[in-house]
C-alpha cells in the first residue's frame, strides 16, 4: 500500500455521514420525515355584501374581501388546487353594540355558508364564531362596567356566542370556530347546538389564542380594530407556554373536538408541546401578519415567495399541526401539486 492509499486521518474521523442520504432529490424525497399536503390546509376568507365585489386588502396582497358570488367562485378554484376547507370571517355593513348581525339568519356569514353548501358539497366550511367583526366598539363581546371604563361581560358574551354557533350551523357550516377567548365559550356552545340538533357539528376551539402584534393585516381587512383599549384582558400573554396548556386542556375537557393555537411561527414550540400532552387534532393559523410580513419581503424580492411559504407551512407540520390555516393555503396547494407532477 502506498501513501496515497491510505485512509487520512479526517476520514477516519468522521463518525456520521449524514450527506449519504442528501446525496439526490430521490433519497431527500424518499426520506423526508414530514409531509406537507393540500388537505391539510384551510383558506381564511373574508365575506362581504354586494354582487361582483373582489376588494383587494391593502395590507395582504393577494387576499380579497369577496362578495358571496365571488366567494363560491373562489371557492371552486382552491377546491380544483385541493384544498378541501375554508374558514369564513364576515365583514357586515352594520354594526351594533351586542354584534348582532353574527347569528342573524339572514347575516353575511350565514349567507355564505349556505350558497357555498349548496354550491360545493363536499367542501368543509368552517365559520369564525365571534363577534368583533360586528360589534360598533371592535370587542369580542358585550360590554358592561361604567361608561368611562368598560369591560368585557364575559359570561353574557357567551349566550351571544352560541347563538353565532347555532345560526352558522343551521345554515349549513361543518365546524364552528369560536376565537372571542371567553372563558366557558366552548362548554356553552356544545350545549347550545346539542339542544338545537346539531349534534355532529364539530368545535374548533381558539384554545390558545394570544394577544399578538401579528393580528393587525386582519384587522384592517375585517375592519374589527377595537375602538378603545386592546384585548389582553381575554386574550393570551404571549410569553404564557403553562397558560397556553391549560387554556388547550381546558377546552378539551368542555367539549373541543378540535383545537387551535394561534399565531403559529411564533407559537412553534406550543403546538409541539399541545401534540405531545393531548390526543385531539391540532390546527395552527399562520395569521395575517405572518403571512403579510412574507408577501411584503417577496414583493422587494429580499425571499423567494414559494420557498419561504412552504418551508414556513412545514415548519408548522413538523411541529405538530394536523391542520393549518393560511392565507398561502390555495398557492401553496398548487405549489404542492406541481412538485409531485415534477417528481
Amino acid at each position: 500500500m502506498t501513501l496515497t492509499d491510505r485512509p487520512t486521518t479526517t476520514t477516519l474521523e468522521v463518525a456520521l455521514r449524514g450527506r449519504r442520504l442528501r446525496r439526490s432529490g430521490g433519497l431527500r424525497n424518499l426520506l423526508r420525515e414530514t409531509r406537507l399536503q393540500a388537505g391539510q390546509l384551510v383558506q381564511p376568507l373574508f365575506v362581504r355584501p354586494g354582487e361582483g365585489v373582489r376588494d383587494e386588502i391593502t395590507a395582504m396582497p393577494g387576499q380579497f374581501r369577496l362578495s358571496v358570488d365571488e366567494l363560491v367562485a373562489e371557492c371552486r378554484r382552491l377546491a380544483a388546487t385541493g384544498v378541501g376547507a375554508v374558514l369564513l370571517f364576515g365583514v357586515p355593513d352594520a354594526k351594533d353594540a351586542e354584534g348582532s348581525g353574527a347569528w342573524a339568519d339572514d347575516g353575511i356569514t350565514q349567507r355564505a355558508v349556505r350558497a357555498l353548501r349548496e354550491a360545493l358539497p363536499e367542501l368543509v366550511i368552517v365559520a369564525d364564531v365571534c363577534l368583533c367583526e360586528y360589534t360598533s366598539h371592535g370587542h369580542c363581546g358585550v360590554l358592561a362596567g361604567p361608561l368611562d371604563q368598560p369591560e368585557v361581560d364575559n359570561d353574557r358574551t357567551l349566550e351571544l356566542l352560541a347563538r353565532t354557533a347555532v345560526s352558522v350551523a343551521r345554515a349549513g357550516a361543518d365546524v364552528v370556530a369560536p376565537s372571542a377567548m371567553m372563558d366557558g365559550q366552548v362548554a356553552a356552545i356544545r350545549a347550545a347546538l346539542d339542544v338545537a340538533a346539531f349534534q355532529q357539528v364539530a368545535i374548533l376551539a381558539y384554545a390558545a389564542k394570544h394577544a399578538s402584534a401579528f393580528y393587525g393585516p386582519f384587522r384592517q381587512a375585517a375592519g374589527s380594530a377595537p375602538a378603545f383599549g386592546d384585548r389582553r384582558s381575554y386574550q393570551m400573554d404571549p410569553a404564557n407556554g403553562r397558560e397556553a396548556m391549560r387554556e388547550v386542556e381546558a377546552d378539551i375537557a368542555e367539549g373541543a373536538d378540535l383545537v387551535m393555537i394561534k399565531p403559529a411561527m411564533p407559537a412553534l414550540d406550543l403546538v409541539a408541546a399541545a401534540r405531545a400532552r393531548v390526543d385531539v387534532p391540532i390546527a395552527a393559523y399562520q395569521v395575517s401578519g405572518e403571512y403579510a410580513a412574507l408577501a411584503a419581503a417577496a414583493e422587494r424580492g429580499w425571499l423567494d415567495r414559494r420557498a419561504v411559504a412552504l418551508e414556513s407551512l412545514t415548519a408548522i407540520a413538523r411541529a405538530g399541526a394536523d391542520v393549518i390555516v393560511t392565507y398561502f393555503a390555495g398557492e401553496a396547494a398548487a405549489w404542492l401539486r406541481e412538485e409531485a407532477v415534477d417528481g
